[in-house]
């Protein structure tokens, strides 16, 4: 059975056109089980909270109760089996996860579906469901405004195998059938112990609102290069997530 994990990881961002822009940043992501869902104490809970109204869940429901609903309108129903979740804990009452990644199992323990969960700036968010194959890819149609550097339309390729010992994931947004924008997640797996997350809540106390001011500043430094930019359609907040 799978555990609650720390994964100190490095994430890379790659743009290639109209002009090639990179970067990346060290951060830490966790691994959890949404039945079995760690047990922080009291001191370290402000460093992490896991809570439905952050993902895919009613504000007053739970993580794995909104998940099973999410799934059930897609017609898929995993009977009872794990979903694993990877991304970031709510952190000093705040939290931004542009990308968080659901391994759904069925009660026989294969792999039934994959959500995506992505969040823009905007406060919103949309999920995509993905059927990956033996290696962890899949592909989906981009229908979701994350960047007004990016077009509207563009096809993604994803690799998402659950972690392991490694983390090795890869984001890449094709359009006009040439790669726009890549981005990847490499780390290592750590067990998770207080004394881990006290470390890294150190190490990293601000850790979802760096993620997102370092968007934001990407964003002004591309603005200077006056890239083109793309309006934001209207959009549902909770699209995806009811």
């Amino acid at each position: 059975m799978v555990t609650a994990a720390l994964y100190p990881c490095t994430i890379t961002h790659l743009r290639t056109r109209p002009v090639r822009r990179a970067f990346c940043y060290r951060s830490y992501l966790w691994l959890v089980d949404l039945d079995d869902l760690p047990r922080v104490p009291l001191p370290l809970r402000p460093f992490a909270r896991f809570q439905a109204r952050d993902h895919l869940g009613a504000p007053d429901g739970s993580l794995r109760a909104g998940v099973d609903a999410w799934l059930a309108r897609q017609g898929v129903d995993l009977a009872g089996g794990r979903v694993l979740m990877l991304g970031h804990a709510r952190v000093l009452g705040y939290v931004f996860n542009p990308l968080t990644v659901f391994w759904c199992y069925r009660s026989d323990a294969t792999l039934g579906a994959v959500i995506a969960e992505v969040h823009n700036t905007y406060r919103q968010r949309h999920a995509y469901l993905l059927r990956p194959d033996g290696r962890g890819r899949a592909e989906a149609a981009k229908d979701f405004y994350v960047s007004p550097f990016l077009p509207p339309q563009g096809w993604y390729r994803m690799r998402l195998p659950e972690p392991g010992d490694a983390l090795r994931l890869s984001v890449t947004l094709d359009t006009g059938g040439r790669p726009l924008l890549a981005a990847t997640v490499t780390g290592a797996r750590r067990g998770y112990s207080p004394w881990r997350l006290a470390c890294y809540a150190l190490r990293y106390p601000w850790v979802t609102a760096q993620v997102s001011a370092l968007i934001r500043w990407q964003g002004i430094r591309l603005a200077a290069r006056r890239l083109p930019i793309f309006p934001r359609p209207a959009h549902d907040a909770e699209e995806g997530a009811r």
